[in-house]
Parts: structure tokens; sequence; C-alpha cells
């Protein structure tokens, strides 16, 4: 008889937890690739390009969990440049090497944006984001990172551009 009143409290708390993180949940990113195909550098092969665009885009998602509830975040990404520079492997492998030299090889991302919440445009336009100094400062991904450079990159731009805007 006395676990009762815990066992509700219990249910209480966690259900108000569930609530709150559902509340949280409620900002949506869509992302699209426009001419996908057509994009400066992106790898090749349709398995490469496939992973790298899907880790974009699954970046792009992660970046909007940050958003307040109830925003919803679209982006079409225009043009894609990666950093470094495809170079064929020299040891017989079907896989290009991807070198960084740090110098005109900065990456490069173009997209149209449009952040919303509750039918109303906070914010739209549309960016060419880029970062010449990419090899020239501390970057938070780890070296084995898919597109670390191109991350750290969206991420300053998404601080300063997205997050920003009331």
């Amino acid at each position: 008889m006395i676990r009762r009143p815990k066992f509700l409290t219990l249910f209480a708390v966690l259900t108000s937890f569930s609530a709150v993180v559902t509340v949280a949940a409620n900002a949506a990113v869509t992302v699209t690739f426009t001419k996908a195909d057509q994009y400066i550098d992106v790898p090749f092969s349709p398995s490469d390009r496939e992973a790298t665009l899907k880790t974009l885009k699954e970046h792009f998602e992660k970046l909007g969990s940050k958003l307040p509830s109830g925003q919803d975040l679209k982006i079409e990404v225009l043009e894609v440049d990666l950093a470094g520079r495809s170079e064929p492997s020299r040891m017989g492998s079907a896989n290009d090497l991807r070198v960084l030299r740090g110098g005109a090889d900065w990456p490069m991302i173009q997209l149209r944006y449009s952040l919303e919440a509750g039918g109303k445009s906070l914010k739209q336009g549309e960016a060419k984001i880029s970062d010449l100094n990419y090899l020239n400062h501390l970057n938070r991904y780890p070296s084995g990172e898919p597109l670390r450079y191109e991350k750290a990159m969206l991420d300053d731009w998404f601080k300063k551009d997205i997050l920003s805007a009331k």
C-alpha cells in the first residue's frame, strides 16, 4: 500500500519526461539534393556518392535537432565541393584518394534554406558556405570522421546563421 504512491509519482515523472522529449523532437529538417549528379566534387562511384550525400543529410538532421521546438528547417543543397582534391590511387585500387593540401582546395557547400515556425518564415536565403582555412584551425571531429571539415564548416554556419534567427 505504501509503494503505490511512489509508483504513481515515478509514473508521473516518467510521463512528464516523455512529454518533454516529444516536444524537443518537434523540430523538423528536410534536406534535398538538387542535381546531385552534377555537383563539382562528390565521389564518382554511385555507392560513394550515396554515402557522401547520406552523411551530409544526417549531419543537417543532427544540426536541426538543436532547433527550438516547433521550428522547421528546409535545406536544398545546390552544390558540393569537398575539402581536398580527388586523385587516382597509385596502389591499383579502384578508389581514388582525397588529398588535402590547404591551398585552393577548401570545402564549399552552396544551399538554399528556409527556417519556419508555425507556418511563419523566420529566415530564408541562399548561402555559399566555405572555409578557406580549414586546415589551419582545430577541428572538433576526429581524424577518421567522414567529411570532418565539411561538418565543422556547417556547424559554424548553423550556429551563426540559423540558431541566431528569432
